[in-house]
């Protein structure tokens, strides 16, 4: 098989261009005005002062304790590439701050987030184990470039962002614990494919948006641990990627407030901007300046997408509910503040149906996806619903590793299906800056 040569940034928004401008006369008369919005130059942000000196955060442990497109869970027809896109400037690192000043605050007449009420025995011996089982074998799984992933999905962005924030789960960050190369190695190829556009993607190919979704969501939890690095031209090229990534996100949002596969604003799914919309909330987390308005119109778009039985669908023109996306659904209006409303209730519903271990309507369709997002979901809802739901897929989880320590994905891949497995079980140990809001 002949491989095609690395192509630097340039020439892949070069290869973008050219490839829009073939398909250009089909798509003009619908999308010609949009097109033409996106190549608007981008306003700078702010000025932001220099970081504070960055220390990680530390864990909240439980009590009695001692961290196709690899997640498209749709197959469906690619839309057209995307075109060259403007340079934004990006400014200077900023400190995460504690709590942004528009966050909605939590109603008291509800439970509260397993967040700030952690169960008793979240974490248990046998997690304990099979988590420095999965760790390490994934870790001996690394490329020699950094990245994770095999065959089909070799050195793909999006899973090479999950595993390293699986290392992150558990408090490994550049030069500090036993895998912090790992996640060093990880952040270089990341940042290696990150194009002055903000593009974050190893090669061209249909679905570009997932890699780059997952990758901002990793630029914004490292910066967010790691406080950007003090000023270092790590950490000035690492607010750079990330600022630009979250501009790209910011610009390709297309009329109806969603996402899909390139970073064009022509149409939507609700599994590609749930996907946005949790890579935007880790960037504000971090001190990034997201625009309120455009995480309202997604927020906007995914309740819209929400179908009658709780459960949701995958475009607005019609879809039924399928529980991955679903939990996705419900994840991201509780990231974006929303608490107490008829969507969240009738969507965690629908997951108590369908989604939990042992549903007989839950199918193996995107299995890892769907675990990832449901168990967010629960851990956000929390009270008794975070109680009926922990030890069960605790137990489901830890059955399925494999006697090599990794777990299993016949259609991606076994390390993104390690990554996602050890993200859910770390959970409880709140080291990611999004699981502690």
């Amino acid at each position: 098989m002949m491989m095609r040569p690395r192509r630097n940034g340039a020439s892949r928004s070069g290869a973008a261009l050219a490839l829009l401008a073939a398909m250009l006369p089909m798509y003009t008369p619908m999308y010609g005005p949009m097109l033409a919005a996106a190549q608007e130059p981008i306003p700078a942000p702010a000025p932001a002062p220099a970081p504070a000196p960055a220390s990680a955060p530390a864990p909240s442990p439980a009590p009695g304790t001692g961290p196709s497109s690899p997640v498209n869970p749709e197959m469906d027809r690619p839309a057209p590439a995307a075109p060259a896109l403007p340079v934004p400037d990006v400014g200077a690192p900023v400190a995460a701050p504690s709590r942004e000043s528009d966050e909605p605050a939590r109603p008291d007449t509800i439970a509260p987030s397993a967040a700030n009420a952690p169960l008793q025995g979240e974490i248990t011996p046998e997690l304990d184990r099979s988590v420095e089982r999965g760790l390490a074998a994934l870790a001996a799984s690394q490329n020699a470039d950094g990245t994770f992933g095999s065959g089909r999905f070799a050195r793909n962005v999006a899973v090479t962002s999950l595993s390293a924030l699986a290392f992150m789960s558990d408090g490994h960050l550049p030069g500090r614990g036993k895998y912090g190369t790992n996640v060093q190695k990880a952040l270089d190829s990341v940042l290696a494919n990150a194009t002055e556009t903000g593009l974050i993607a190893s090669e061209i190919g249909s679905g570009p948006m997932y890699g780059h979704g997952f990758a901002t969501l990793f630029l914004g939890e490292i910066y967010g641990m790691t406080g950007g690095g003090a000023g270092t031209p790590q950490s000035q090229k690492l607010h750079d990627a990330l600022v630009r990534a979250c501009r790209l996100i910011e610009r390709t949002q297309n009329e109806e407030g969603g996402w899909r596969y390139n970073p064009v604003p022509y149409d939507a799914d609700v599994s590609v901007t749930i996907c946005m919309i949790m890579a935007l909330r880790s960037a504000r987390n971090a001190g990034i300046e997201v625009p309120r308005s455009t995480i309202d119109r997604a927020v906007e778009y995914v309740r819209k997408a929400q179908n009658p039985d709780g459960g949701f669908m995958y475009q607005l023109s019609s879809g039924v509910s399928a529980w991955p996306r679903s939990a996705a659904g419900v994840a991201s209006l509780f990231y974006a503040g929303i608490y107490q409303d008829q969507a969240i209730t009738s969507g965690m519903d629908y997951l108590r149906r369908n989604a939990m271990p042992n549903s007989p309507s839950r199918t193996e369709s995107h299995y890892w996806y769907g675990q990832y997002y449901t168990a967010q979901s629960f851990y956000l809802a929390g009270g008794e619903q975070w109680a009926a739901f922990w030890p069960a897929v605790r137990a489901e989880l830890i059955d399925r590793q494999g006697s090599s320590g990794m777990w299993v994905d016949q259609s991606i891949g076994n390390a993104y299906a390690t990554a996602m497995a050890l993200i859910v079980l770390q959970i409880p140990k709140r080291y990611l800056p999004i699981f502690q809001k």
